[in-house]
C-alpha cells in the first residue's frame, strides 16, 4: 500500500465513522429536515461562537459562499497571493460571482496588515475598484500549514472595521490551529463575518464543509447554495460523519503534528516552520522528486517546479512515516 502524503484530504473513514453514518438519522435538507445536518450545523456555529451554519459539499463551495456574501460583482477581495480562494479554486470568485482579487506576497502565507492598508480603496466610485472584503486562511496550506499570529489577524480586524471592509476566514484547516494553540475556537473564528471550515481534512471525514455567520447571512448562503446546484437531500449520512469526526478525531490532530515536524528534519527542513500538519520544501525538480517516490510507493505533492508539499494526517502511523522518511530522504538530498 502506498503512503500518501499528498493531502490530508486522501484518509478513509473509519469502521467506527462508517457505523455512525449508517445509522443517521436523515430528512430531506432542503426542506431543512434532516436532523443530523442540522445538528451539525448548530455545533459547529456553536464551537465557531457564530449565530448558524449551513452545511456545504466542499470546502470551496463554503468559500465561495461566504465571499459571495461580502462582496459584490465588480468589487474587489484583498488576500495574499498564495490563498487557497486566490490559487486552488479554479477561478470560482471571478466566474461565479464577478470578484476581481487584489493580492500582496506573504512570507509563509502570514498576514501583512501593512500591505492590505497600502493597497484597499474601500468606495472609490466610479474611478477605480472597490475593496469590499479582506481574506485570512488560517492554517495557511501553501504557507505550509502556518498558524496565523493572533496579534496580526487582530491588526487585520481593526483595519478592516476602521475601513468598513468585510471579513472572512478561510478556516480550512482551523482545527488544526486550534490543537496546535489551545486557543478556543471561538476565539480564533471570532471577529470574521463568515467563516468556513473542512471536515474532510485533518478530522477524516469524507465529504463536506460548514460555513458560519449570522442567521441572516446564512439564510442568503442557503439560498446560493441551492442556486449553484448544492442543494442536497438525505445528505446526513455525510453529516454524521462530520459529527463523528469533531467527537473523535480533533484531539489526536496532534499526533499529525508531531509527525509532520519529525519529518521536516529529516529531510534537512526547519521544524521550527512547521506549525501543523503541513510541510514544504524547495528542491531543484519537484517533479522529479516525486515521480521517485512514487516509483518507491510513496505519494507527494509537486506544487511548482521547486515546490514540495507533504502533510500527515489520519492514515500515516509512524511506520508509513519511517518508510516514506526512508524513500524521501535520498531523493531530497540528491536532486
Amino acid at each position: 500500500m502506498n503512503v500518501d502524503l499528498r493531502s490530508d484530504t486522501v484518509t478513509q473513514p473509519t469502521p467506527e465513522m462508517r457505523a455512525a453514518m449508517a445509522a443517521a438519522p436523515v430528512g430531506d435538507d432542503v426542506y431543512g429536515e434532516d436532523p443530523s445536518i442540522i445538528e451539525l450545523e448548530q455545533r459547529v456555529a456553536a464551537l465557531l461562537g457564530h449565530e448558524a451554519g449551513l452545511f456545504v459539499p466542499s470546502g470551496s463551495m463554503g468559500n465561495q459562499l461566504g465571499l459571495r456574501l461580502l462582496v459584490a460583482p465588480g468589487q474587489e477581495l484583498v488576500c495574499d497571493s498564495l490563498a487557497h480562494i486566490a490559487r486552488a479554486e479554479l477561478g470560482a470568485a471571478a466566474v461565479l460571482s464577478g470578484i476581481t482579487f487584489r493580492t500582496y506576497a506573504a512570507v509563509r502565507g502570514i498576514v501583512d496588515v501593512d500591505a492590505i492598508a497600502g493597497m484597499i480603496t474601500p468606495n472609490a466610485g466610479p474611478y477605480l475598484v472597490s475593496s469590499a472584503a479582506i481574506e485570512v486562511e488560517n492554517t495557511h496550506n501553501f504557507g505550509g500549514g502556518t498558524v496565523q499570529p493572533a496579534e496580526r489577524v487582530a491588526a487585520v480586524q481593526a483595519l478592516a472595521r476602521e475601513t468598513g471592509l468585510g471579513l472572512h476566514l478561510d478556516g480550512a484547516r482551523l482545527w488544526n490551529a486550534h490543537v496546535a494553540t489551545g486557543t478556543p475556537l471561538d476565539e480564533l473564528a471570532g471577529g470574521f463575518d463568515t467563516v468556513s471550515v473542512c471536515l474532510s481534512k485533518g478530522l477524516g471525514a469524507p465529504v463536506g464543509s460548514v460555513l458560519v455567520s449570522s442567521a441572516a447571512r446564512i439564510a442568503e448562503a442557503r439560498v446560493w447554495r441551492k442556486r449553484l446546484g448544492g442543494g442536497m437531500r438525505q445528505a446526513g449520512i455525510l453529516a454524521a460523519g462530520g459529527l463523528y469526526a469533531i467527537e473523535h478525531h480533533l484531539a489526536r490532530l496532534a499526533d499529525d503534528h508531531t509527525r509532520a515536524r519529525r519529518l521536516a528534519e529529516a529531510l534537512g527542513a526547519d521544524p521550527a516552520t512547521v506549525d501543523t500538519n503541513i510541510v514544504v520544501l524547495q528542491v531543484p525538480d519537484a517533479a522529479a522528486v516525486a515521480k521517485g517516490a512514487a516509483g518507491a510507493g510513496v505519494l507527494v505533492s509537486a506544487l511548482g517546479p521547486t515546490f514540495l508539499r507533504f502533510v500527515t494526517h489520519l492514515d500515516i502511523d509512524d511506520d508509513a512515516l519511517d518508510r516514506a522518511i526512508a524513500v524521501l530522504g535520498p531523493l531530497v538530498t540528491t536532486r
